[in-house]
């Protein structure tokens, strides 16, 4: 009732000002004269925002009509006659006036045209239908092809349609079920994948519970953290998963669609009947993307789950932060070095640099009943396989001068791509060659082919180091750092200067990882080769006189 007299005051209003429903009344007549005068008055049955028949039309006080939904959202944001511009009040656009003539206009012409395509005719020309026209797919009279809407498209006879549709179909039927096959193969696999990977996921969660029920429970917030980690890295790795599976059942789902659908069309022997049945719901499928492949674009996701050191040394990376009970425990390695210008001490854990002198033999340093020459020759036989080898020892420290490895051509790819910001510079893993100073390395009598290592080197206020693998190490010269490998430095920056260093090999994923062992942060990753051959740590260091600071390997 309110509405009503809303629209009765607003009605009293226009008609104070010379206009009001009888002019709205005018108006529609008008319209639907112009409409029933227009040869093909369906198209001027439009709404002018939707631009197709009017649904539930309503005009305004201007007399233009629009579809109800239309209208209110566009006087939603702007209260004016989309077309004229003409105001229109809040009050009014609340209560617009139903269009019911205009409604009775569009009712007659879905009528007619669902009775002329019932009988086989052109709604619009009132034309037997003779032609299908392959550029809309749709079935068309001879005034539609000649017609602005069909200007420049192509036609075929409904017969030759037919049959050239019922081949292409044909050939698809015999296509479609290779396709089919190889996305379910595709689909079973991720299914396969996804399992694995949640799985591999509980495993973890347990070995990590297990390990942190050995340590205190202080330690249970780090304990949460990690395990926060795992769950991101699984949830991250199942929802791409998930996603491709989704798009793998979607495909599947709709290429056996449209295979039902092309087998229930070739049932149908009458031609019009025919492509009626396949264009009906607005199918615009072309004959291109009729056959082409749906595999190509489906991929199985596998997401590999790696804690690196959390996974294998989880409570070792504990023990350094909170100093508690740790296992695994660090590599403890011993050294031996081949060459005379280094100095082991009799534990093996510390190497000096400076020929054998009779302080260092005083102090407790040297090999005992291991001649450099015997390691040398036992050390070069071992290496010379591997793409080096030492030679003489006069061949070491004077004409090596193209790196410690000998040729670096042969190395695999140095992977991790500039982690820092800085442009790698190729100039030979120890730089230039022309200020070279030589250097003297040394190598762990242990050497590793398998699972995951951790040790770590205290480098104290050298002034040169190099320490890690023997084709990939962390470089310490001119008070600048870099990742060295297969001929390429790479230089990092620092916040502050360590003393020691932790490095963490892991066969697993092909990393070795540099850490500040002070504070267990990372420094820098690289990306490995596949290592064929068992490798040593290594340590090289230049002369120093008097040295007073060992690179030493830490044992806890």
């Amino acid at each position: 009732m309110k509405a009503i007299k809303n629209w009765h005051s607003s009605w009293l209003h226009d008609s104070q000002h010379g206009c009001g429903f009888s002019r709205e009344l005018r108006v529609i007549k008008q319209q639907e004269a112009a409409v029933m005068a227009s040869p093909s008055y369906s198209e001027d049955l439009n709404c002018p925002l939707c631009l197709t028949l009017f649904n539930s039309p309503v005009v305004l006080p201007c007399g233009h009509s629009f579809c109800s939904p239309c209208i209110t959202e566009a006087l939603g944001s702007q209260q004016q006659c989309p077309l004229c511009r003409s105001a229109v009040a809040a009050e009014e656009a609340k209560c617009l006036p139903a269009n019911l003539i205009l409604k009775s206009l569009v009712e007659k012409a879905q009528r007619e045209e669902q009775a002329a395509k019932a009988a086989g005719m052109c709604p619009e020309h009132e034309e037997k239908f003779k032609l299908f026209c392959l550029t809309d797919l749709q079935l068309a009279c001879i005034i539609c092809r000649d017609g602005e809407k069909h200007e420049g498209h192509r036609f075929k006879p409904i017969k030759e349609a037919a049959q050239s549709l019922r081949t292409d179909l044909e050939i698809f039927l015999q296509s479609v079920a290779e396709d089919i096959n190889v996305m379910e193969q595709l689909a079973k696999a991720q299914q396969e994948n996804l399992r694995v990977t949640r799985e591999k996921s509980e495993q973890l969660m347990v070995q990590i519970g297990r390990q942190f029920q050995e340590m205190h429970q202080f330690l249970r917030k780090r304990e949460d953290e990690i395990k926060n980690e795992l769950k991101c890295q699984e949830a991250d790795g199942v929802e791409k998963m998930k996603e491709a599976l989704t798009t793998m059942e979607t495909a599947l789902c709709q290429s056996k669609e449209l295979e039902s659908k092309a087998a229930s069309v070739l049932k149908i022997t009458d031609p019009e009947k025919f492509l009626r049945k396949w264009t009906e719901g607005g199918s615009t499928m072309t004959r291109e993307s009729l056959f082409k492949s749906r595999t190509n674009t489906l991929q199985v996701v596998n997401r590999e789950l790696c804690l690196e050191q959390h996974e294998s040394h989880l409570q070792l990376f504990m023990w350094k932060e909170m100093l508690q009970m740790i296992t695994p425990r660090e590599e403890r390695l011993t050294l031996k070095s081949s060459s005379p210008h280094v100095a082991v001490s009799d534990d093996g854990r510390s190497v000096f640099s400076g020929a054998t002198s009779q302080k260092s033999q005083a102090s407790g340093f040297g090999q005992p009943g291991v001649s450099a020459v015997s390691f040398a020759h036992r050390s070069g036989r071992r290496r010379e396989a591997g793409g080096f080898s030492f030679g003489n020892l006069q061949t070491i420290n004077h004409s090596h001068r193209g790196g410690l490895f000998g040729n670096t051509s042969s190395f695999e790819n140095f992977n991790d791509a500039n982690v820092f910001g800085v442009s790698p510079k190729t100039t030979g893993i120890f730089g230039d060659s022309s200020s070279e100073v030589p250097k003297y390395p040394t190598f762990s009598t242990t050497e590793f082919m398998t699972g995951q290592h951790y040790w770590e080197i205290n480098v104290g206020n050298r002034e040169f180091w190099e320490i890690g693998i023997e084709n990939y190490f962390l470089q310490y010269k001119e008070q600048k750092y870099a990742a060295c490998g297969q001929n390429i430095t790479r230089e990092l920056e620092f916040e502050n200067k360590p003393q020691k260093i932790g490095i963490y090999l892991n066969f697993c994923s092909n990393k070795l990882i540099f850490f500040d062992a002070d504070n267990m942060r990372k420094i820098h990753s690289m990306s490995l080769a596949v290592m064929s051959e068992p490798v040593s740590a290594y340590i090289s260091m230049t002369h120093r006189n008097p040295d007073y600071s060992p690179l030493t390997v830490c044992w806890f």
